[in-house]
Order: structure tokens, then C-alpha cells, then sequence
């Protein structure tokens, strides 16, 4: 795939599927609607063109976010505007801008404040605490940018898409038949001294890996679909995923803050269909 070719999303996301769209991509069949259970910032649904979307993820703010996007684009980049400026790029504001975000209840200024934490924000992480609060800290970026075209082509792409902020478990059960579905659930750890106690802080365990894997041959065992799953390829991830077929390749995974820590890692693509079911 042409790097020219390539849509990018508008928010900044760790573990981001842009810079292996073409080790993805060829493995979704055609189909009438793709299911993204695990949304996220959406490179492969940009990038996979189909007649229909259900785009879904356990992030409230983020289906929030989404959802006036494909309604009230141009209004939405109106008030996102004054944000990115000279003086909106500093320590002080940002955590002026973050303590506003955590505070308010307002769907559309905290769908706003999402955007311009994202984009100026470390690493475009996405993290909360244990009371619900945004807390990434500032990137000390030189000049964040807007990213205007990106959010009208998201509008455009999805513009009759059904964003939904349910369980994971819920938008398998109820896949139609001859749906394609791509699963990009939070990785198994690759370190060995990486615990799975630290990984549920992210909300997604080993048993939430073991259910997602369950659900997923129970889905393909009883209805025509396809299921597309990607995880770093790890001995557990193999033993997980049983039955699928494989397909392994290296992406560079931006993890270290370190430039030269960041190796390419092994990532599994695991293709369950009812050929292999």
C-alpha cells in the first residue's frame, strides 16, 4: 500500500494499526459490514472500505467524541480551533484544559477538550485514573497540529456508520451473518517481567484475553462470519487462538520514550473463519 494512499486518523493513538495497514488489510474479505469491537482511532476502518460500519469501543468519551464528528463536523472544528495556537501549547493551559475535561459534563466542550488533550498531550496516550480522571501528562510538542482534513474525512467515511460504547462481548453475540469482524483488544504483554496484575489496570486481563478468544470460536462456530484478530505473537497468544490461522509479522511499536529502545516487535494476525473453525 502507497503511503500517499494511506488515511490517516485524526487522534493520536498508541498502538495504532496505521503503520501495518498492509499486513492487515488483504486479510478482510469482502463483506456487506465491518465490526470494530475495538475501535480506537479507526485506521483500519478508514483504510477498509465497506457498505456499512459498527464501530464500537468501551471508551465513552471516545464513542462521544465519534458521534458529534459525524453529525456537526464543521461546527466541531469551528470550536476546536482557538485550541491550537502559540498560546494554547503550554504546560499551564494544558492542565487548565485537562482539570476542565475531568469537571465537566458537557457532551460537546468535553469532546472539544478530547481532541486538544490528545493532540498535546504524551504520546497520545489515553489513560485514566482509578477515579475516572484523564491524566496524561503534557507532550511539549513544538507545534501540535490540527488536524482538520483528517477530521472532515473521518466525518465523510462514516457518515451513516453505528458508533456504539458497548461490551466487547455484546458486539460479538449480536455480529449478523456474513459480517466481517476486526478485534484489536489490548496486547498480552511480550515482557516476561510484565505482570498481569499491572495489565488490568488497563481493564483488559487474562481473562478478558481468554473471553475475547471464547467468544470469538463460539461467534464464527454458530454464524457465516469472519473474525480478524490482531495481539503481539506470544506462546499464549497461539495457545489462545487455537483453530485460527496465522499470519506474523514485525511492527515497529513506538513503546520507549528512548529512540533507540524502539525495536520492531512481533505482531500475530489470527484469521477465524468457519473453514477453520
Amino acid at each position: 500500500m502507497n503511503k500517499n494512499n494511506k488515511n490517516r486518523a485524526f487522534l493520536k493513538w498508541a498502538g495504532g494499526k496505521y503503520s501495518v495497514l498492509e499486513h492487515i488489510l488483504p486479510h478482510l474479505p469482502k463483506a456487506p459490514k465491518l465490526i470494530e469491537p475495538f475501535f480506537g482511532a479507526g485506521s483500519i476502518s478508514l483504510n477498509a472500505p465497506y457498505e456499512s460500519y459498527q464501530l464500537n469501543d468501551i471508551n465513552a468519551d471516545l464513542i462521544n467524541l465519534y458521534k458529534f464528528v459525524q453529525t456537526s463536523c464543521e461546527k466541531f472544528i469551528e470550536a476546536l480551533t482557538p485550541l491550537f495556537t502559540p498560546e494554547s501549547n503550554t504546560s499551564a493551559y494544558y492542565y487548565q484544559c485537562r482539570k476542565e475535561f475531568n469537571a465537566t459534563e458537557d457532551p460537546f466542550r468535553r469532546a472539544i477538550l478530547f481532541v486538544y488533550l490528545n493532540r498535546h498531550g504524551y504520546n497520545g496516550l489515553c489513560r485514566y485514573n482509578q477515579k475516572g480522571g484523564f491524566n496524561v501528562p503534557f507532550g511539549r510538542y513544538v507545534k501540535p497540529k490540527l488536524p482538520i482534513q483528517e477530521i472532515r474525512f473521518f466525518s465523510k467515511r462514516f457518515a451513516q456508520a453505528q458508533f456504539t460504547n458497548l461490551d466487547y462481548v455484546d458486539v460479538l453475540n449480536n455480529a449478523p451473518e456474513n459480517s466481517i469482524i476486526y478485534c484489536d483488544p489490548p496486547y498480552i504483554p511480550i515482557s516476561k517481567t510484565a505482570s498481569f496484575t499491572q495489565y488490568a489496570a488497563t481493564g483488559f486481563n487474562l481473562d478478558a484475553q481468554e473471553t475475547l478468544a471464547n467468544t470469538i470460536k463460539q461467534v464464527v462456530s454458530e454464524r457465516l462470519v469472519t473474525v480478524v484478530i490482531s495481539n503481539h505473537d506470544t506462546p499464549l497468544s497461539r495457545q489462545l487462538y487455537k483453530g485460527a490461522s496465522f499470519k506474523s509479522f514485525y511492527a515497529r511499536r513506538f513503546i520507549s520514550q528512548h529512540a533507540h529502545a524502539r525495536k520492531p516487535v512481533k505482531e500475530l494476525l489470527a484469521i477465524f473463519s468457519n473453514e477453520n473453525i
